[in-house]
């Protein structure tokens, strides 16, 4: 299977990618970082990177799951 081709992440996915990793560890909610820390954090990394000349890439979503059929007895 071929990988879906990848595009430019737009700032505001990556700020809320970065806000979720300063607020969560896997699933436990980390309570030392305040939301809105997170998200001013997370909005100048964002700049930080772009003025560094960093790009990140991020694939389009995956196709939703169909019904078709399989585990139904």
């Amino acid at each position: 299977m071929t990988e879906p081709p990848l595009r430019p992440a737009t700032e505001e996915e990556i700020a809320d990618s970065l806000a979720h990793a300063l607020q969560y560890e896997g699933r436990k909610r980390v309570r030392h970082a305040d939301d809105a820390m997170a998200r001013i954090t997370a909005e100048r990394l964002v700049r930080r990177l772009r003025a560094s000349g960093f790009v990140l890439m991020k694939r389009p979503p995956g196709a939703a799951p169909s019904d078709d059929g399989h585990g139904r007895g």
